[in-house]
């Protein structure tokens, strides 16, 4: 895993300078690439690149960047893994090629695939996760690309004269150029989703590159032009139009065949390797076939809190010593946790509010400790139907839009007019409440559900954080909301077009950004199986029938790792990774917290209305109501802000 910089100027430069002004593009996503640094510089093309390594594959000089292809039209900068770049080599043989190979990298491997086909034709026939940065010498072109699905970031923008691009904001804000000015539409955006979705950064004029995507820009054409290589939303329409015909027991034996071939691909390393394992299916079914391919333990890690409602390391630690894997747990104290908090502004360098971005920074700090390359278990959710709003869709809006609104509304009144707390309380009499963690937060939120009028505003309402968040945010003008994609999902149930909304925003904007910040902070790759593209269409082509079967998430993994494991292991309630947020901001964050969310300094500051919340403040404080994941957007962006004036 690497890290990438360079800007593109169209009034040329001193080439002394512009070494200068790479190097310190570089030097700040230093993290993503402690193993060596490189600089390439045409001032008279104008244009200059940067690359960081941690070097994976291939540590020798032989896979030192910016790289030149042996043609000398192309140079590259690339961050990520071809995990089948061998045989595209053996592909460019049977083409009656000869290379010689200086080494065994893959970025070596893209740029005579470059040579022979040309950059898309080479990029379509990767499996890989990537983010990259091409200098076309011949034509003058840069070309910017990124993966399928989003595993690796790419900001971009034009600042004044010069075209600025890197894999973290840090980068791009070092050059003299760069602006900085606040994008409030963004704020609007991070108080819904607890994330700023693509293409949108907090910064106006810097767009993040969207998944599957390529984008050229040159001197002669200002404007980026930007197009798919590859679609998650084809994929989705081609694979329900035409769905596997196989039985159920071939779709599971297809799907384990797959995911052996994929992990096997990603266990490929010249340094240690490990696993996330947080117990549950997806990391555990990861975990077990790496440890079916291996001939040794695999290392694996989890992280563990004193709060049993929050505690998954001992299903962890349950999975792992049936699997034999050789399992590593840290527990963590609250202060330890707490301790975290001050470094997310410069982890994140936008405002970033999932709140198990915490114990996601802890277990990467804990894996560094043993290995440089980390599997996780991400997207299983996503792709075999395993949220719970999907069940909650599928079984109850039918219904629910039978009822008139005005019922509906008052329904929800009765339910929210009694605190998340005391339904807790109340569960205890109520069947089937005890398999719901948080029982009257999630009632809450259900009451918002009946308030919906489609099903659209209904996955909408699930998956935001705030309803109407432009009431919060001065001058916003709330351009987008998730539902902008759903137009471009026809043919697709309710069910299904939920899952792609999933997989085209949350997952890539939120669970992937968590993951990939904080784990490179510490330098440590991380690799997702799942998000092999070949399994993404596979998975996209079985029936929903087969995905949520007889009331049953995710079956056809539950069946890959029941092979593995006992049911009895994994057959839980789903915990998901968090923090006791509530509690601690009535607890020890609360100083921190009331400081943030003073009124006269948000009122001086001048980005959200102080009185509804500071409103919110006073009613989670006094209990009436958990609002601490929506208070997290606003203290997120306050402590982004804070350092923000710091270091500007």
């Amino acid at each position: 895993m690497c890290g990438l910089a360079g800007f593109l100027n169209e009034n040329g430069f001193n080439i002394d300078q512009a070494n200068t002004l790479a190097m310190n593009m570089g030097v700040k996503i230093a993290h993503r690439g402690p193993d060596d640094e490189g600089v390439w510089v045409d001032a008279n093309a104008g244009i200059a690149l940067v690359h960081r390594r941690l070097s994976i594959l291939d540590l020798s000089s032989a896979g030192h960047q910016p790289m030149v292809s042996s043609s000398g039209r192309y140079i590259i900068v690339f961050n990520g893994e071809i995990y089948n770049h061998l045989d595209i080599r053996s592909q460019i043989r049977n083409c009656g090629i000869t290379c010689s190979w200086n080494g065994h990298s893959d970025t070596e491997t893209l740029l005579a695939g470059f040579d022979l086909w040309g950059i898309q034709s080479t990029i379509e026939k990767t499996i890989g996760m990537f983010a990259f940065a091409v200098w076309d010498v011949e034509l003058q072109i840069l070309t910017l690309g990124r993966d399928r699905i989003g595993e690796k970031p790419l900001y971009y923008g034009w600042q004044e004269n010069t075209f600025l691009f890197g894999s973290e904001l840090k980068a791009l804000k070092s050059h003299p150029c760069f602006k900085a000015d606040i994008n409030r539409d963004a704020i609007c955006l991070l108080l819904r989703h607890n994330c700023i979705p693509t293409p949108f950064s907090i910064y106006q004029g810097i767009n993040k590159l969207e998944s599957g995507c390529l984008l050229s820009v040159s001197l002669a054409n200002r404007k980026p032009k930007i197009w798919n290589y590859w679609s998650a939303i084809n994929v989705a329409k081609l694979g329900t139009s035409s769905p596997y015909i196989g039985s159920s027991e071939n779709a599971v034996d297809e799907l384990e065949h797959l995911l052996k071939d994929a992990i096997s691909q990603q266990m490929m390393s010249d340094v240690p390797l490990g696993a996330f394992l947080s117990g549950g299916i997806d990391s555990s079914t990861v975990v077990a076939l790496m440890q079916s391919l291996s001939s040794s333990p695999i290392k694996t890690f989890s992280i563990g809190f004193t709060e049993q409602s929050y505690n998954e390391a001992l299903h962890a630690k349950m999975v792992a010593n049936h699997l034999g894997t050789d399992h590593t747990e840290l527990y963590v104290q609250p202060a330890e946790a707490i301790a975290v908090i001050p470094l997310l502004p410069s982890l994140y360098d936008e405002p970033f509010s999932d709140s198990s971005q915490i114990p996601t920074f802890l277990v990467s700090q804990l894996a560094k400790q043993h290995v440089t390359v980390s599997l996780s278990g991400d997207a299983g959710d996503e792709l075999f139907c395993g949220y719970n709003r999907y069940q909650i869709t599928s079984d109850y809006w039918s219904n629910l839009s039978r009822i008139p609104k005005l019922l509906r509304k008052y329904g929800a009144k009765s339910i929210t007019s009694l605190s998340p707390q005391t339904w807790d309380i109340l569960a205890r009499f109520i069947p089937r409440s005890k398999a719901f963690a948080n029982f009257g937060d999630k009632l809450h939120k259900g009451a918002e559900v009946l308030t919906s009028s489609t099903v659209d505003d209904l996955y909408l309402n699930l998956v935001s954080h705030h309803r109407e968040p432009n009431k919060l945010v001065i001058g916003d003008n709330a351009p987008w909301t998730l539902l902008n994609n759903s137009s471009k999902m026809t043919g697709l149930s309710d069910v299904q077009r939920m899952m792609l909304l999933d997989l085209v925003t949350y997952l890539p904007d939120d669970i992937l950004v968590k993951v990939d910040r904080a784990a490179m902070s510490v330098s440590l790759e991380t690799r997702v199986p799942f998000l092999d593209h070949r399994i993404v269409e596979f998975a996209w082509s079985l029936p929903q029938a087969i995905k949520l079967r007889n009331g049953q998430t995710k079956w056809p993994l539950r069946q890959v790792l029941s092979r593995y494991v006992p049911n009895s292991l994994i057959e839980r309630p789903k915990m998901g990774f968090s923090i006791p947020l509530n509690d601690w901001l009535r607890g020890p964050l609360r100083d921190w917290a009331d400081a943030l969310l003073n009124e006269s300094r948000i009122r001086r500051e001048g980005y959200f209305y102080p009185e509804p919340i500071r409103k919110l403040w006073n009613e989670h404080q006094s209990r009436k109501c958990n609002w601490g994941h929506l208070l997290w957007n606003v203290l997120m962006f306050q402590a982004w802000l804070e350092y923000e004036i710091i270091t500007r």
